[in-house]
């Protein structure tokens, strides 16, 4: 009978504190995963940013591949990253018919032509463009999936993301000079060089840890307000050199300053933090002010690529003034 008991007894699997804490530690973490979103008060310190914003956040991953997994998830960055990722995997498309060498673009995306003096610096023009505009939206999907991963990751995308928008103005800023000033191509030159120093500058001090001291805070604000201005000051001179008329005839002016108001509007609403501070908790998953800008970025590079194939379609000979 002793036997017996004393072999039954040994049936058990003994425990010991070690195994006791790997299965404590496996249950928080399942039940961490479970939950995927986290309240306002509930996130690390770091990943605070808009208090109007009350849920839907991340948790912290401290992981990559988490953070790149979340992208199939539900949470208050889901169209931070989906329309910025959207705009990237879609821009080869549009651009493949102005990426070549050869000596024509198709007019349009639904009607080609054969214009047979293209030129390298149109090449030049829709290149800059295409490679401001994916640099913009790549860094910018990639920092809103990553946000989430550390304090050190948040940080350092954050820089690229800026860096993204200098590419972004840098771009269509060499794009649009190169067809409201094709007529002077030494002007032209001279404002590609300006444009060009300021965003090494500017990109400079975004990304160097140096500069990121609130020391040179008012000197990073004034880079970007220059860059900014250096895009108005060549319109207003085309205008006096050209007129209003003709200077839309040769750079599609309407569809500049369609672009403008774009970029305007977003980054107001965004700096305001409208509409969610006026509803916080309703705008958490839709329609926040940042989700507002990535749209309407989408909608002004549209608007200068728009724009960009009629000024070319006018050098090249056709003139429709209606457009």
């Amino acid at each position: 009978m002793s036997t017996s008991t004393s072999t039954k007894k040994d049936d058990f699997p003994k425990s010991s504190p070690l195994t006791d804490l790997k299965t404590a530690a496996t249950t928080l973490e399942q039940k961490a995963e479970e939950k995927l979103t986290f309240l306002y008060h509930e996130i690390e310190h770091w990943q605070q940013d808009n208090h109007y914003i009350l849920s839907g956040y991340r948790p912290a991953s401290n992981s990559y591949a988490g953070s790149v997994r979340s992208i199939a998830g539900v949470h208050n960055e889901s169209v931070n990253i989906w329309t910025h990722l959207f705009g990237f995997l879609y821009l080869p498309f549009p651009a493949s018919p102005y990426s070549s060498s050869h000596s024509s673009f198709p007019s349009s995306l639904l009607s080609p032509s054969s214009p047979s003096s293209t030129t390298s610096l149109d090449l030049l023009a829709f290149s800059a463009f295409f490679a401001g505009a994916a640099t913009c939206l790549g860094l910018s999907a990639a920092f809103h999936t990553l946000s989430n991963h550390s304090a050190a990751v948040q940080k350092w995308g954050n820089q690229l993301d800026y860096l993204g928008i200098v590419a972004l103005i840098w771009g269509s800023f060499v794009a649009s000079i190169r067809f409201g000033f094709r007529e002077d191509e030494v002007l032209m030159r001279r404002y590609w060089g300006m444009i060009t120093a300021l965003a090494i500058c500017t990109g400079t001090f975004t990304i160097t840890p140096r500069f990121r001291h609130p020391t040179y805070r008012p000197i990073r604000a004034t880079m970007f307000v220059l860059l900014g201005l250096s895009a108005v000051v060549p319109v207003f001179h085309g205008m006096s050199l050209y007129g209003v008329e003709k200077l839309d005839q040769l750079m599609a002016l309407k569809w500049v300053v369609l672009q403008g108001a774009f970029y305007i509007l977003g980054a107001g609403l965004y700096a305001a933090r409208v509409p969610e501070r006026f509803s916080p908790g309703r705008f958490d998953i839709w329609g926040s002010s940042h989700q507002i800008f990535h749209v309407l970025v989408l909608l002004a590079a549209a608007a200068h690529f728009t724009g960009l194939v009629k000024a070319f379609e006018r050098k090249h000979g056709k003139t429709d003034k209606s457009s």
